[in-house]
């Protein structure tokens, strides 16, 4: 579902004049715009991202989970599955949060940033070996510059090895 031009020009001046330290009224604001606009995907979505960043995580899930089952599209949804991981993992939910992030990069295999933040629920989930090769495997897939590519195999080959070593650790003995 596609939010028309109108809608998104509204959701993003709210979202521009937003203060991070005090979120009430740009959630008082997206909440009038849901009032009027109760399945559109983006409203939940940014309803969902005011109450994340206002700390009140658990109320977020359900607005990004509500925001992807009403056809949140794009860039949006990329956003969302970044948002709705991270969450997850800031309430401890690892498992969860390790789901989202693989079905968002698998949906936005491009994407660095979704790459980069599962690794930090690796780290969280004590994996640090998994965390540090994932985040070099996103480096030597997606930073193309001449000093990446010099060294591109030896961070392949590093991100391989890291990655192993948490593997070896789950397996029994």
């Amino acid at each position: 579902m596609t939010t028309d031009d109108a809608l998104r020009a509204r959701l993003d001046e709210i979202f521009a004049a937003r203060d991070r330290a005090h979120m009430a009224p740009t959630i008082a604001a997206f909440r009038e715009i849901l009032a009027e606009h109760p399945d559109d995907p983006a409203v939940l979505y940014e309803v969902g991202g005011a109450y994340d960043t206002d700390g009140q995580e658990e109320t977020a899930l359900d607005y990004y989970r509500r925001a992807m089952a009403a056809g949140l599209e794009g860039h949006w949804l990329r956003q969302c599955y970044l948002q709705y991981g991270s969450t997850l993992r800031n309430l401890g939910r690892v498992d969860e949060s390790l789901a989202v992030f693989d079905e968002g990069i698998t949906r936005f295999p491009e994407s660095e940033s979704l790459g980069i933040f599962r690794a930090l629920t690796l780290h969280a989930a004590g994996r640090p070996s998994a965390a540090l090769g994932s985040v070099l495997a996103v480096i030597a897939d997606r930073f193309s510059t001449p000093e990446v590519q010099r060294y591109e195999a030896a961070l392949r080959g590093n991100a391989s090895y890291l990655l192993s070593l948490d593997d070896d650790q789950a397996s029994p003995a």
